[in-house]
């Protein structure tokens, strides 16, 4: 027996090698061809970007169940089990089937890495064969599967989507991807597959150039928000959201609804849209506005300016990166301006987190509060926060205990927002939920 219970099987997966020097996908093309390529079973929509991935990912699965159709969605990280990475219409696979799952896969993986032992298979190539071998034996319509880190080298790109998305490209993981936003593109730009569409959203020019560039070498059909597809924004939705108009690609949808702010969120919303409608052209079904406004009106996506209480207002957002950063700031603007916001701010050591932090800093209505939390290896410490900091920022131990700082100073009338990292958020929707 490989694995004799859950936990043991979810310790074989987190005990393999992080990554390699190299990034390769020779380990994974000799991994899925020893499993008769569960890849070619799929009919997939491939999803990459800096930003945006997991929202394009819940949106299109919102968007496909409301066709009716059956789909599996992989996505990284979870917030609040590591089931729900492999998940078939919003419910995250079981303990018995991924203990079943490891079971299987993990004895002929033990194999391979014997002939290879130091090129070991990586934990997130073996989950994402772990997905591949559990959604080929599925009774699959549509298969979402996002991009862990880049595109190009990533584990997941040994598939050949109907689709290639590419959300947003900015500075993130630049330690593996580049130092420059073409550097980084390429990366993501790799996901793109000869004579398959491809559908991104606003990217900057440098990024824009490598992504047309690419697309152009494939003979792939780019689709451009702002350019083949365009939204425009009405007012937002008292009950927390947003409503836009949607033309493009034959298509022209009033008053779609989206249970989420941020301009960004309407980005995210109309990358999903178009690349759906290009997969149900593709699969001969007929899309209708209807079936667009029934599926993203229920598109919700726990940690991204989630309101998780009202009075006080309390918010929690997985702000992970700089581009992240700015357009949570700017969303406080458009929608926030008027409150005292009092954030709490706990981050992992390996982001930018002076960056992150001087673009909260700039905001005149913030009140911002450091600390830190437990659950992951790399979180930056409070000491270290606050070395990264232009001000000089309350310092708190544990997040606990600055939450109680702040709800002591705060208002009813007050915003008081948690963000720096989803696996923060995590923690923080873990302790809200017991």
């Amino acid at each position: 027996m490989y694995a004799e219970n859950y936990e043991i099987a979810l310790a074989k997966i987190h005990s393999r090698p992080k990554m390699h020097k190299e990034g390769s996908l020779s380990r994974m093309r000799r991994a899925v061809a020893a499993f008769g390529h569960p890849e070619e079973k799929l009919t997939a929509i491939h999803v990459a970007g800096t930003n945006g991935k997991g929202s394009v990912v819940n949106d299109l699965r919102y968007l496909a169940n409301a066709q009716g159709l059956t789909v599996g969605t992989f996505t990284s990280p979870f917030l609040m089990r590591f089931n729900e990475r492999i998940s078939i219409d919003g419910t995250p696979i079981s303990d018995e089937a991924l203990l079943a799952l490891v079971n299987e896969v993990g004895p002929q993986v033990a194999e391979l890495d014997a002939v290879a032992p130091d090129n070991q298979i990586t934990e997130f190539e073996f989950v994402t064969l772990l997905m591949l071998v559990y959604f080929a034996q599925q009774s699959l319509d549509l298969a979402i599967i996002e991009v862990g880190i880049g595109g190009l080298t990533d584990a997941t790109n040994v598939i050949t989507p109907l689709v290639s998305v590419i959300t947003t490209i900015g500075y993130d993981h630049m330690a593996l991807l580049g130092d420059t936003l073409a550097e980084i593109a390429t990366h993501k730009a790799g996901i793109i597959k000869p004579g398959r569409p491809v559908v991104v959203g606003r990217l900057p020019e440098e990024a824009q150039q490598v992504v047309v560039a690419t697309a152009q070498q494939n003979k792939s059909q780019l689709y451009v928000l702002g350019a083949d597809f365009k939204t425009t924004r009405q007012q937002a939705l008292a009950t927390w959201g947003e409503t836009f108009d949607f033309t493009g690609l034959d298509q022209q949808v009033k008053g779609v609804e989206l249970p989420m702010l941020g301009d960004y969120q309407v980005d995210n919303a109309a990358v999903a849209l178009a690349a759906f409608v290009l997969v149900s052209q593709q699969l001969h079904q007929t899309i209708t506005a209807k079936t667009i406004k029934q599926g993203l009106a229920q598109a919700r996506w726990l940690g991204r300016l989630e309101k998780i209480n009202d009075q006080p207002l309390i918010v929690l957002d997985g702000a992970h990166n700089e581009p992240a950063m700015q357009a949570l700031a700017a969303t406080l603007k458009a929608n926030f301006s008027q409150m005292d916001v009092y954030i709490i701010f706990a981050a992992l050591k390996d982001k930018a987190t002076t960056k992150m932090l001087a673009i909260l800093e700039r905001l005149p209505n913030v009140h911002i509060v450091l600390t830190q939390f437990n659950g992951n290896s790399r979180v930056a410490s409070a000491d270290e926060l606050e070395r990264a900091s232009a001000q000089e920022l309350p310092l708190y131990a544990n997040w606990p205990e600055a939450l109680q700082a702040v709800l002591q100073e705060a208002s009813a009338d007050d915003m008081l927002l948690l963000t720096g990292s989803l696996y923060f958020v995590s923690e923080v929707r873990q302790y809200f939920e017991s």
